[in-house]
Order: C-alpha cells, then structure tokens, then sequence
C-alpha cells in the first residue's frame, strides 16, 4: 500500500484535490476491513483512523475512554478500532484480556506499536520497545537488577533524597503556603533515578535549573516529526532511518552514561546501584547465553529507566496528593498509619517499614486504579489467532491490540462508584474478590512492568515522609477536574497541581 501512496504523492501537477482522491481510493480496502469482517467499529478518518481530534480537541486518554464506554456493553468480546490506517483490536473482556497477556503470551508478546531502531537511534533499544528473541533476551539479562535484595539495597539513596524533599517542602510554604506539589515531586525522582541509573548527584531539588532535569523534560516533551509513519509503519521508518530521540538529547545522555560508566569501572567504586548491576552484566558472562551486553544495550535500558521512573513516579505521586488534599479522611488515616508503622521500628523509618504501610500502599494502588500512566497497553498477534468465543474469525498476524487499562479500571460493573476514589477498592477482601486482570496499572503476565519494586518503593518513601511532615488541602488554584494532556500518549495532567501545604507541628 505504501508504494501505491508513493506514487500517487509523485503526481505533484494533478495538485491536492487528486491527489487526495487518489488516496482514498487505496485506503479504502484497509479502512472497510472491520466492515467486512461484521465487527463493531467507528468509521475512521482516513489519515488518523478513529483517533479523530487526536492533539487538537481531544486526548488519548479521551479517545480510549469513550470508544470503551461505547461499546462496553455490546456483548462482543472485543471491537475494532482503527490505529491510523492500521486496523487494531480494541478489547473489552478481562477473560481475553488474560489470555493476551498470559495464558497464550507467547503469540502476543510484542508491544506492537512501540518504535526501536537500534541502528540510527540506539537509545530506542530499550527492554520496553524491544520484541522476540531481543526482548526475550534482555528481560532475563536485566531482570537480576530489579530482584527484592537489589531494590532493597537502593532504600538508602532512596530515603536520602526523599528527605532533600521533605527539606525543600519545609522552606518553601514559609515563603507560600500554595505549592505547585507535581515540579517539586518531579525533582525528588530526577534526584533519585540520577543517583540510582546513573550514579550521579543531579542535587535538582537545590538546582531547579540543572541540565540534566532540562533534558529529562525534553525527552518526554518534545517529539521528531514523522510520529505516523514511526508508529504505524515501523518498518518503512527503519529502512528510511528515521530517527526518534532528539539529536541533541541523544548526545547528552550518551555521553552522561558513557562517562560514568568509565569512571565507575577504573575506580572500582561500587554504590549497589543500577548502574553497577549493569556493569556486571556488561563484563562478566552469566548464564549459559554468555553474551555480554554492549555499550548501546545498557545505554538504552538506562535511558529508558530514566524516563520511565523520572516521570511516571512523580506524577502517581502528584495525583496521590491530589486525591488526598481532597479526601481529608482518608489522608488523615494514612498519616496516623505512617505515625504508627514508623513508632514500632523504635522511630527509624527502614526499608522493613514498607511492608506494613498496608494503607498507604492501598492509596498509592486506588491512585493508579484512577490515573494509570499508561491508559491503554498495547500488544501486537505474532501469529494468526482465532477466539473461542468467535471460532469463524481470526485475528491476523500482525494486527495491534488495545488493552484500555484505564477504562477498564473506572467500569462500575468492576468498581462500585468507579470515578471516586475509594482506597479500600484494594483491601485484601476487595482484591481477592475481583479478577486480577482487572487491575492494569504495572500490565500482568511476563511483559508486566520490570520496575514495579522500583517504583513502589520510591512513591511509598516518597509519600510516607511527605505525609508525616505536611498537610495537604486544596486552594482556589487547585485544577477540579483534572484536564489532560492532549499531546502525550501517556495519562499526564495539562495544568499544574497546586496544593495548599501546612507543615504539622
């Protein structure tokens, strides 16, 4: 089909009238698909598909959470629903839903819409974007970096920082009582990701301006042209050597890592580290595979730790806050809980703390339930893949698959008032009742999010010294609703969330 575009494209003195008839002559075969095959389906537009007022009047969060609410009660396992021109699957049924992500994983363990070129853009060849035998590869290379014992040997820098937080917290509202609380969170977890991917001291808390936290921003903010054909034509992109990090992105964080790699390994320093697990596995072969892994590989899964710990822990937290400064009760249980739990530790808060934070981590779930970072999970069929429930239709090979997480997690047949935020929805007695598929926020299967610890125990030590030490509530600049970005696939908030903050005496 695209060579068929190609030419039409050339016919520049037919002029664009032409050449948009022409255009819509060969898309539409591919955008009647799901019309022939008699599967639900909004008509498509015939350059985003039905990601219609994508960046302009509408978010993706949007998008994904009216198309489920369309159809939710169609009776039909899954619709369909256009990714531009590509034809996808939208599914609606947790039983499927398990099925994809673990009873038969290895037909659809590819990610589907995520870009990697690790030739002409090696930070893109990270464990996320990775698909096969790579991905399969590197998760069990970096999984030994992310075990209970590594994570718990990173509590120290963790708690370190979380305290430069607290610190900054405590001299701001003196000077204003009504804090933008997501700005400062953001430079909580640039400190600790600089510290624990890089082995750096960012000191962003202290230095609002720092590079290091300019570039964070800029990697999640800033996108190359060419965002279509990268996401809906992967192939044609890498064979075009497209590029998806910026230029001058890319040399930073190159160069950051390249550096500190060197000066790690001719001082022999070792912090118990991201960065020293990486090492080990760069120069030493473990395991029957004996391959190490080269500069670019651990330059990718750093980057990628980065943005994904940088950005999506901030935000969790931010939206924490936010729910609490609205639900008094509710933050007040978890302070005296914080209070308690850190009392019978003889007053030191330690990693052993974490395990009994029994509330607290209820809330940081019930945060996620309602803001996901990633509304929807996407999968790709590696294979022709028939259902049991339609056994005369056959998903083909190829087709993107739309797991809406964050849809699914405010359907109130699954969660009784879905959109309030109700932290007991992940009591022990609520979770056990519930199909498991239904909680989405770290993915479930062998594709689940590698970081899960990580995160946990950031958010969890980042909150618990936040909530021992202030009080938060919401002023006349707090943002009720919440809007989203529409410019981001991923679930971030448009306006700044303001708090007023009390220090508690």
């Amino acid at each position: 089909m695209m060579s068929d575009v190609a030419n039409v494209l050339s016919y520049q003195l037919c002029g664009d009238i032409y050449i948009e008839r022409r255009l819509k002559i060969i898309f539409y075969k591919n955008f009647t698909y799901w019309r022939r095959q008699n599967i639900p389906c909004d008509s498509p537009n015939w350059i985003v598909g039905n990601l219609k007022g994508i960046s302009i009047t509408n978010s993706f969060r949007q998008i994904w959470q009216e198309y489920y609410d369309k159809y939710k009660d169609s009776g039909c396992p899954f619709v369909g629903f256009y990714w531009f021109t590509r034809p996808g699957v939208f599914v609606l049924d947790p039983i499927l839903i398990k099925q994809i992500l673990i009873k038969d994983f290895s037909k659809f363990s590819d990610r589907g819409i995520m870009y990697c070129n690790e030739e002409d853009d090696p930070l893109t060849g990270s464990l996320f974007n990775l698909s096969g035998a790579k991905w399969r590869y590197m998760r069990n290379k970096i999984s030994p970096a992310f075990t209970v014992c590594k994570i718990k040997a990173m509590f120290p820098l963790f708690k370190r920082e979380a305290e430069e937080l607290v610190k900054l917290f405590k001299e701001t509202p003196s000077l204003d009582p009504i804090l933008e609380v997501r700005d400062l969170i953001s430079r909580y977890t640039a400190d600790v990701i600089g510290s624990c991917a890089f082995g750096m001291e960012i000191n962003s808390l202290q230095q609002p301006n720092t590079e290091f936290l300019k570039m964070c921003r800029r990697a999640l903010v800033e996108q190359r042209m060419g965002i279509v054909i990268r996401f809906s034509y992967p192939d044609i992109a890498r064979r075009l050597h497209v590029k998806h990090t910026l230029g001058d992105v890319e040399e930073y964080f190159i160069d950051i890592i390249r550096n500190t790699l060197q000066c790690r390994e001719q001082s022999g320093v070792r912090r118990n580290d991201f960065i020293d697990i990486l090492l080990d596995l760069k120069n030493n072969n473990l395991g029957e595979d004996a391959q190490n892994l080269s500069f670019g590989q651990i330059a990718a899964q750093i980057f990628s730790f980065l943005l994904a710990g940088y950005e999506s822990s901030s935000t969790a937290m931010a939206f924490a806050l936010y729910e609490l400064a609205q639900n008094p009760t509710e933050q007040e249980k978890a302070r005296q809980e914080v209070i308690e739990v850190i009392e019978r530790h003889d007053q030191l808060f330690s990693y052993e703390c974490l395990k009994d934070l029994v509330y607290l981590e209820q809330i940081m779930k019930e945060t996620l339930r309602l803001y996901p970072i990633a509304y929807v999970l996407t999968r790709q069929t590696l294979e022709d893949y028939t259902i049991t429930d339609l056994p005369n239709f056959c998903i083909k090979k190829g087709t993107p698959i739309f797991l809406p997480a964050g849809a699914i997690q405010r359907d109130e047949r699954y969660f009784s008032q879905p959109n309030i935020f109700k932290p007991d929805n992940f009591s022990a007695e609520n979770v056990k009742a519930r199909h498991f598929c239904l909680n989405l926020s770290f993915g479930q299967g062998p594709r689940n999010c590698i970081g899960l610890r990580f995160a946990k125990m950031q958010t969890l030590i980042g909150l618990t010294l936040l909530l021992s030490n202030f009080k938060f509530s919401i002023c006349n600049q707090t943002p009720i609703p919440l809007i989203y970005k529409k410019r981001n696939f991923m679930n971030y908030p448009e306006k700044k969330i303001f708090l007023k903050v009390e220090k508690i005496e």
